[in-house]
């Protein structure tokens, strides 16, 4: 017996009432509904919409997994994301996984119940990801919007996030930072920072320098200055961080003027994405910047318009007030410009 015919059973309903309840459920009376709902619950039912592949029917919906909308580079993606849908007629369905890869197929699983006609997706990780290879196999069209697989070939936009990041780095040592080191969320739960380490990594080895172990923060928008305080007291101190992102970066310059450490005079600071209120601070925040909102309007296009192709997006430095020349101590303690 297969396990919806056991819910029918056990519900006191046919087969095909059962199957409606998850394919159609508003044609049921609630009290049916409810019925079977409660045997599914109670037995552990869940029909896997994935491998169903619900699009027997043309939808106007397309379907949106986002890490946070705590992050303003994702609010203005989906800004721009559902501009560009509305007016091809489409309207999004949008979820948020607070960056745990383990909700990712739950999400994905309702919103092909809701039977969407597309996704744009930027999951934690795209190489090890269980939910995309079987989206793939059901032939459900999808874009990733940051993440860059390295195994497979799916459609993706993002910049060159290891290229920028070394840019952003070399940019430092031109100033005479030679004590730099990366700061980053949780590393398993993105799959961007590790190649933003890597980039940081390839300009430090390029200037004949060593590459510092990263610095994890508690989470990828909140900093700690505890991890760097020994190294701003070390006999070489610790003069610039690269954040993985702005948030870090900014929620960073509020965690060293409480630890009395001046920006950039003892240390300078480097964001990731770009966002408009990163110019809006004192020191303004000098950052890698994304062409978000274009990100937003091609994924929405390379979903509705098969055929297109992966593109990495132009990126650019932004510099700002929270980085300048690298200082060093004497043996009486003074500090010296050493970029002159």
């Amino acid at each position: 017996m297969t396990d919806l015919l056991r819910v029918a059973r056990l519900a006191g309903v046919s087969r095909a009432t059962a199957a409606r309840a998850f394919s159609d459920p508003h044609l049921l009376k609630a009290d049916t509904l409810q019925k079977v709902l409660a045997v599914s619950e109670e037995i552990g039912f869940r029909p896997n919409h994935i491998a169903r592949q619900l699009r027997t029917q043309h939808s106007t919906t397309l379907g949106v997994l986002l890490p946070s909308l705590l992050n303003p580079v994702f609010a203005l993606q989906l800004q721009a994301m559902e501009q560009q849908a509305r007016q091809a007629g489409y309207a999004l369905l949008v979820a948020t996984s607070d960056y745990q890869p383990e909700r990712e197929a739950a999400i994905v699983e309702h919103m092909l119940h809701q039977r969407v006609a597309g996704l744009v997706l930027t999951v934690a990780d795209a190489d090890s990801s269980t939910l995309l290879p079987t989206l793939a196999a059901a032939k459900m069209p999808f874009v990733l919007t940051h993440n860059v697989p390295q195994q497979h070939d799916w459609l993706t936009l993002c910049v060159d996030n290891r290229k920028a990041i070394a840019e952003a780095t070399a940019c430092l040592i031109s100033l005479g930072h030679r004590h730099i080191v990366m700061a980053a969320g949780p590393m398993q739960q993105s799959d961007r920072a590790r190649l933003r380490y890597l980039g940081y990594c390839d300009a430090m080895q390029q200037a004949g320098l060593t590459p510092q172990a990263m610095i994890e923060m508690p989470s990828h928008i909140h900093s700690d200055f505890r991890p760097l305080q020994p190294l701003m007291n070390a006999p070489s101190p610790l003069t610039a961080v690269i954040c993985s992102n702005d948030l870090l970066a900014i929620s960073l310059l509020g965690a060293a003027a409480r630890a009395g450490v001046s920006v950039p005079a003892q240390l300078s600071v480097i964001g990731f994405d770009g966002i408009a209120l990163g110019e809006q601070l004192t020191p303004s925040l000098a950052s890698v910047v994304q062409p978000i909102a274009l990100m937003g309007t091609r994924a929405i296009d390379l979903l509705l318009h098969p055929g297109g192709q992966s593109a990495r997006l132009a990126h650019h430095l932004r510099l700002g007030e929270s980085i300048a020349p690298a200082f060093h101590r004497s043996s009486s303690g003074k500090q010296h410009d050493i970029h002159r």
